[in-house]
């Protein structure tokens, strides 16, 4: 009881202090008075300060009586100092202001950055679907900024990945319709890069880093403001893309290097007419690169304008646009089958065929993707804005996928093959209203929302059949790899004609409220209806059921903040599910087929932690422990194989740690450390999977690592260098008490980079795999991955 009263002392007295002091409001506008977002505002001699959020207002709490300089500092614009009074409990609201263009400095933006730390970005307007700084977030997050990934010369968003803490790529893009695009593991649980801009987006192939801004990893299940048709319990990856400002500006640049890459990208933004009020931006990008193995390749042609036009001080209008065109050849993957001796094998069979591809350039795949994202945003008051979004897309999977299946004997492999012919389209439209409003002297920080989605994938795909086979051990091949032979091969086949449509219907709210000004509270909640439409055809007859079900999902978040803006301590309780469909089922002996329905999976995550943001923004660091359950998943019959049950339960819990540093101007740190323990609680008997690790869990250690300095004066002024690279322990990617399992070896991969930079120019030398290590990936496979590789890249900014 007197502990009680204590906190209650403390509480109460933190927010009577409060009361005493003051607060500044305000609003940044361009000459043509349009919002400037992100700008920096400081108070000078404080530790006060803050940036503006999308509407261009700020506002600082907490404010002394006093007299004091507010510093207004952007990149491309004139810096201003304002002095201000605040008296005692006063709500100060400065008038408008005006921000100026400064040619000199937005032509060195990229050169001489104002930002104290280049890696860190402190708000997302997407991660809560409000403009939230992270240290108020209860929730988890990295985010891996364009900077960071030119530094590194990302050409490919695993290589971006590669800088988020917890993650690690299961398998590369395999170009197969409805899943085609990368399997990455995230706190235990297996899930694909399908949002751009917090919104679907699809694709069977990989993305093309041009058009990125920034990544954002969002951890945990994220039900409550994302549904589940896209991500999974372990969270999601949002790709935000570049997007119009209000000056003409860009950068061109050329990269090459070991397996014949080239590659060439451009971004060039520009205003439209005089009126100064719509602005285009276009990045586009051309890329070849062929396998470090006997065969495969990737090109690729990417698209991307974006516009934004400012109707009026209220309400303005983007478009976002994305066209790639790509052909690859990927190495089959080789799949590891539970009745296969090929477990008792280590992996020295696998590093003697490290560079056999078992595939031919002949057998390309086709994996065209269009999306588009309409955005119109409307400011009703000073307190709320209307935010309404239709999105659409179409990805296509059009050529051969093939893989490879463990035999008997654990040497001969089966190769199989089919000739896809995919198409995934999907609709979503949302309607956000954002607020920022007072009850009493309560802050509330608020979006209420609804949101349609609907999916269509159509699968006219030929069937599979056996091209041939691969032994081990000498690594030869029976396989005729030419398109003729396949065609005559896959024409016996039967072609699918097979098409399946669903539809979700969803409202939510997410509430911030302040109960003071260093304790925050976040109440969220989500219901989703699904719907489908499906027909299953069985011998002398056919059913249709109506697929539809509805779940509810809420979150919880409690941030403390001992030292405000600066170190906080959170805790959260997520929700995630899944749409379980419906499945064919008969009695054991196979009559009585009838359709059977399940309810929707089930994750609950608790977590734990600390945020810290310190010496004046170089140090950024996240601290966090977190349990996920996961009920309601389906498991096999013991007592019959033509039945499903459900009632599995997985388990994943872990420790991440993730820092982000700028000890000095021009040296950069982004590091950070995972530890991940998975476990099957609650199986069928005799599966073989209980109390065992799931194989979408991955590794259970990751470590990450990157620094990079750059001389800021004298002789070597410009010139940096950079060095870092990633640890995984053992993997095993086959794991059942009955069978056996195979684990893959850990693994450090080392990377290094040097670099000049001038007014408008720079050059990297980078160098990849160091060692030139062998190592592998896997989720039920076994990939090798790239070996040593340099590659030079020149931008030129103008």
């Amino acid at each position: 009881m007197i502990k009680k009263l204590i906190i209650l002392v403390i509480l109460f007295s933190t927010s009577l202090i409060s009361a005493q002091k003051g607060s500044i409001t305000g609003k940044i506008v361009t000459q043509k008075n349009s919002p400037i977002s992100n700008v920096n505002i400081i108070i000078k001699k404080t530790n006060k300060g803050t940036i503006s959020n999308h509407s261009g207002a700020f506002k600082i709490e907490n404010v002394q009586s006093g007299n004091y300089n507010l510093s207004i500092t952007y990149i491309g614009y004139k810096s201003k100092l304002i002095p201000f009074t605040v008296e005692e409990g006063q709500k100060l609201k400065l008038p408008k202001i005006i921000l100026i263009q400064n040619q000199e400095q937005l032509n060195q933006i990229i050169v001489n950055s104002n930002k104290k730390n280049k890696f860190s970005t402190k708000e997302s307007v997407y991660v809560s679907k409000m403009p939230l700084a992270d240290i108020e977030n209860p929730q988890v997050y990295n985010s891996i900024s364009s900077e960071l990934l030119k530094e590194q010369v990302v050409t490919n968003l695993n290589d971006a990945i590669k800088n988020a803490t917890g993650v690690t790529r299961l398998w590369e893009s395999t170009g197969r319709g409805g899943d085609g695009a990368e399997y990455y593991s995230l706190r235990g649980f297996a899930v694909q890069p399908t949002l751009l801009n917090g919104l679907p987006g699809l694709n069977n192939g990989g993305l093309d880093p041009s058009n990125i801004e920034r990544i954002e990893v969002i951890k945990g299940p994220s039900g409550t403001l994302y549904g589940s048709s896209l991500i999974s319990y372990g969270g999601l990856i949002n790709v935000v893309t570049k997007q119009p400002y209000e000056t003409f500006g860009g950068e061109i640049s050329y990269t090459s290097g070991t397996y014949g890459l080239n590659r060439v990208t451009a971004d060039i933004n520009t205003p439209l007419g005089d009126s100064n009020d719509t602005f285009l931006r276009i990045n586009t990008a051309y890329h070849t690169e062929n396998s470090f193995q006997d065969a495969g390749m990737n090109n690729s042609f990417y698209f991307a304008p974006s516009l934004k036009f400012i109707a009026n001080e209220k309400l303005s209008f983007i478009v976002n646009t994305e066209i790639l065109k790509r052909k690859s050849v990927n190495a089959p993957m080789l799949f590891l089958s539970g009745s296969t001796a090929i477990l008792d094998n280590n992996i020295d069979i696998f590093e003697k065929n490290y560079k056999n591809s078992f595939t031919s350039n002949n057998l390309s795949i086709e994996n065209p993707t269009f999306n588009l994202q309409a955005q119109a945003l409307y400011k009703l008051s000073d307190t709320w804005t209307s935010q309404t979004v239709f999105s659409t897309g179409k990805t296509t999977a059009d050529g051969y996928y093939s893989y490879l299946w463990g035999s008997t004997d654990g040497n001969a492999i089966n190769h199989y093959i089919s000739k896809l012919n995919n198409e995934t389209k999907t609709i979503d439209i949302q309607q956000n209203f954002i607020g920022d409003f007072k009850i009493g002297k309560l802050r509330n920080r608020l979006v209420v929302g609804l949101d349609y989605f609907n999916t269509n994938l159509r699968n006219n795909a030929t069937g599979w059949n056996l091209l041939g086979q691969v032994t081990l051990d000498d690594g030869l091949s029976t396989s005729i790899l030419s398109q003729s032979a396949v065609d005559n091969l896959l024409a016996v086949t039967s072609v699918s004609n097979t098409e399946a449509e669903q539809e979700t219907y969803s409202a939510y709210f997410s509430d911030v409220l302040n109960l003071t000004p260093t304790l925050s509270a976040m109440v969220s909640l989500r219901v989703d209806l699904f719907k489908g439409n499906e027909v299953y055809v069985f011998q002398g007859g056919d059913d249709e059921t109506n697929d539809d079900q509805t779940a509810f999902s809420p979150k919880f978040g409690l941030v403390y903040q001992p030292i405000k803006d600066k170190l906080s301590l959170f805790t959260n309780y997520m929700n995630g599910f899944s749409n379980v469909s419906p499945q064919e089922v008969s009695d054991a002996d196979g009559t009585n087929p009838t359709i059977k329905s399940f309810d929707p999976e089930k994750a609950n995550q608790f977590e734990v932690g600390m945020k810290a943001n310190l010496f004046k923004n170089k140090l950024s660091a996240t601290v966090s422990y977190y349990n996920i359950n996961v009920s309601n998943k389906l498991m096999a019959d013991p007592n019959n194989v033509n039945n499903t049950l459900q009632g599995g339960e997985v388990e994943s819990k872990g420790l991440e740690l993730s820092f982000i540093a700028s000890p000095v101007k021009g040296w950069n740190i982004i590091t950070g450390f995972s530890h991940n323990n998975s476990e099957v609680l609650k199986e069928t008997e005799g599966a073989g999977y209980l109390g065992l690790r799931p194989i979408a869990a991955g590794p259970e250690d990751l470590f990450n690592f990157w620094t990079s300095y750059t001389a800021q004066s004298g002789r070597l002024k410009g010139f940096g260098i950079g060095f870092g690279g990633n640890y995984a322990s053992e993997n095993k990617v086959f794991n059942n008490t009955n069978t056996g399992s195979f684990e893959l070896p850990s693994y450090t991969i080392l990377n290094t980079s040097l670099s000049y930079t001038e007014e408008k120019v720079t050059v990297i030398l980078k160098l990849d795999n160091i060692a030139n290590k062998k190592y592998f990936s896997g989720w039920s496979t076994v990939a090798p991955q790239k070996l040593r590789s340099i590659s030079a890249s020149m931008r030129y900014r103008f």
